[in-house]
């Protein structure tokens, strides 16, 4: 029997949480951004932090995946996992 998307996206984010592999910055941004568009879809929140040209760099992440369904971010987030981790 296989997984369903939903199964292996929480697998890929388990992993990725609990990693101790240290990736490039613009590398956890896209991390950050699947996530976002995976798990809220295109209801934007601002991100948590005193780092405002961090946030802007996450928020803009995040609004580039627009075009993306929560679906497809969720299979983008496991590609991600799996080339990275």
């Amino acid at each position: 029997m296989t997984k369903d998307i939903n199964e292996e996206f929480e697998e890929a984010y388990l992993k990725a949480s609990n990693t101790k592999i240290k990736l490039a910055p613009d590398i956890m941004l896209q991390f950050y951004a699947y996530y976002k568009q995976a798990t809220k879809g295109n209801n934007y929140e601002e991100p948590t932090g005193d780092v405002q040209l961090r946030n802007a760099f996450k928020l803009n992440a995040w609004f580039q995946l627009n075009h993306l369904s929560e679906e497809e971010a969720k299979l983008e987030y496991i590609k991600l996992v799996t080339k990275y981790l």
